[in-house]
């Protein structure tokens, strides 16, 4: 009777989560690079948290995330706009992100755009990021480069954005996550 006392204890704990979902703060996280940053303030008047810095890798989202999730801090909605940089994104690195964030949180990869002299690696950043979407339950994809495909003034650099291309991104994101 004890041995299934102690089983049936260690499997609750195993399936309850962490984090309650009704403690995890309700809201939308921003995570990007320079990109991001470009349409920061349009973000923030949308009711996003924005967290952004040039040059951040994909990398750099799975600290943030684990940090912030055990902090009891990071949103409901999490929204990761990285992989413009050139080092390629590693499913791992997707997967941990995908696995930090939980039950209680969704996650959303947004596509890139540039380097637009690298379409390969482009091309591979979204692919993995289509690909990592489509292994988790809590994970969606935004298509920002299909979505801009055609929008040229949206871009001073074919990545980078203009005044118009920061309220089209701010707004796009906002559609997709509200």
């Amino acid at each position: 009777m004890r041995r299934c006392i102690v089983v049936l204890a260690v499997a609750v704990g195993l399936l309850t989560p962490a984090v309650p979902a009704s403690a995890i703060p309700a809201g939308r996280y921003a995570i990007g690079d320079s990109v991001m940053l470009g349409a920061r303030d349009e973000l923030r008047a949308r009711g996003f948290i924005v967290d952004t810095e040039t040059s951040r890798q994909f990398a750099d989202a799975v600290t943030i995330v684990r940090h912030k999730a055990a902090s009891g801090v990071l949103r409901r909605k999490v929204i990761i706009h990285l992989g413009t940089n050139g080092i390629l994104i590693e499913a791992s690195q997707c997967d941990a992100i995908a696995k930090a964030a939980g039950a209680g949180r969704h996650v959303f990869l947004v596509t890139v755009t540039g380097p637009t002299r690298y379409p390969k690696i482009r091309k591979a950043q979204n692919t993995r990021l289509r690909a990592c979407a489509d292994r988790h339950a809590n994970t969606s994809l935004i298509d920002w480069y299909g979505y801009s495909r055609g929008h040229g003034g949206w871009f001073y650099d074919g990545m980078h954005l203009t005044a118009s291309g920061q309220n089209a991104y701010a707004a796009y994101l906002g559609s997709r996550t509200s």
